[in-house]
């Protein structure tokens, strides 16, 4: 489930909550009454590693598998993409 955070206008309190994406958002503090806004924040999300690209895409001559495409020189189409071809 999401966590989301809200910020009281009135008295600035700070609160995270876990809710589902369906349910409505928080609209009063429940401390003092006051108007709560949800907080946009920062992804915990991180890409690590070389990745699918670095790790085979780019490898293999611009995205074609490299035992089924022609090798450079011989009208591969690989101009551009493959440094054997510049």
């Amino acid at each position: 489930m999401p966590v989301y955070e809200y910020r009281c206008s009135a008295c600035d309190r700070l609160v995270e909550v876990q809710q589902k994406i369906s349910e409505p958002p928080l609209t009063t503090c429940s401390e003092c009454g006051g108007a709560m806004k949800k907080l946009v924040s920062a992804s915990a999300f991180h890409l690590k590693g070389g990745g699918w690209y670095a790790d085979g895409y780019s490898a293999k001559g611009c995205g074609q598998d490299a035992k089924a495409a022609p090798a450079c020189g011989e009208g591969g189409g690989c101009k551009g993409c493959c440094p054997a071809a510049s």
